[in-house]
């Protein structure tokens, strides 16, 4: 039976978990996801895990901080004058904005803080800096 290897189109099923076991997504119910192995469609470590699998195997991969969504930043996290603002936006703790980077790039960032004069927007990974686990179910190779 074929093997999944770099350069092949595979369809899997997957749950992905914390370390405490809580589900933070899942395809169950949805289409398989589909990617190209070795092209960083998807995590380091989950890509990884696919390599060798055959059509229908399941396996449990506990993928480290290094080859998830790296590590959490600090310098990521910044405050931001309210004024720089539009005055009409109404703001909350928890709200995901599309902000854009000195280098002219579109970041999505999580407001994690409100005062009168400033906010503080996370531009980190939610997943950044925490060790995942994968249900990851093979499903078809192309």
């Amino acid at each position: 039976m074929p093997q999944a290897k770099k350069g092949d189109t595979v369809k899997v099923h997957y749950t992905g978990k914390l370390e405490d076991g809580t589900v933070f997504d899942s395809s169950t119910g949805r289409e398989p996801l589909e990617f190209q192995v070795g092209e960083g469609e998807v995590i380091q470590g989950f890509d990884e895990a696919v390599v060798g699998m055959e059509i229908g195997q399941s396996k449990t991969t506990a993928i480290g901080i290094e080859k998830a969504y790296g590590p959490r930043m600090e310098e990521m996290v910044v405050k931001l004058q309210r004024d720089r603002l539009p005055p009409d936006l109404d703001l909350k703790v928890d709200q995901v904005l599309q902000m854009r980077s000195p280098n002219g790039q579109i970041m999505r960032v999580i407001v994690t803080g409100i005062s009168n004069s400033e906010i503080t927007v996370d531009a980190n990974h939610p997943l950044a800096g925490k060790n995942l686990s994968f249900d990851i179910q093979l499903v078809g190779i192309a």
